[in-house]
């Protein structure tokens, strides 16, 4: 199953909160993840066993460096009201108090950091839509793991969001070291994660 939109959504008229109930009531098959991408509503396959275990791996060092009162959270729905978009990122690193209560997401302002590992379905929708959508919400820092880029597996770090635009602060191709800066302050191992 490749990605694909699944319901159009009105354009530019379309009410918020009609957006998040389309979004709640989308009937997809069990794991797959649905996402509202530029006012589209779209559904992914679920992840591949070297997606999960990369989110795995990463998960564990996060764990050592953030505060006690915040939390990792996998497809946690970040919204992006300005962007007509709800976002499942593979990993939402932020407090504990924004992601406490009712409801499936939180404002994408409260994310420290996030993480898209792209798969075939998705790789344009994170290397595009979702690097735009993040730098516009203000979202602090943008891990891109990209196992399916042109052969060479690459992460990409960008962050400084200014005027709706990430500055890339550090790219490396799988095996090299990628440095997460403050609150952070981790050197991540990209030589870790499987290459599909």
């Amino acid at each position: 199953m490749d990605a694909r939109a699944a319901e159009p959504v009105p354009g530019p008229g379309q009410e918020w909160d009609d957006l998040v109930r389309i979004w709640e009531e989308t009937d997809a098959p069990e794991g797959c993840k649905v996402e509202i991408i530029e006012e589209i509503v779209t559904v992914s396959p679920p992840p591949s066993k070297d997606h999960s275990t990369t989110a795995s791996l990463l998960q564990r060092p996060l764990y050592s460096v953030i505060p006690q009162d915040w939390g990792i959270y996998q497809r946690l729905g970040v919204a992006l009201p300005g962007r007509g978009g709800i976002y499942l990122p593979d990993l939402v690193v932020l407090p504990r108090a924004a992601a406490s209560g009712q409801g499936f997401h939180v404002p994408a302002a409260e994310a420290r950091l996030v993480v898209e590992i792209t798969s075939r379905a998705n790789a344009n929708h994170d290397r595009v839509s979702k690097v735009n959508g993040y730098a516009k919400a203000g979202v602090e820092l943008f891990l891109l793991l990209d196992p399916w880029h042109s052969g060479r597996p690459t992460a990409t770090l960008y962050g400084e969001p200014e005027g709706g635009t990430y500055r890339v602060l550090e790219t490396v191709e799988y095996g090299g070291k990628i440095s997460l800066p403050e609150p952070f302050g981790l050197d991540l191992d990209t030589g870790v994660f499987p290459v599909s």
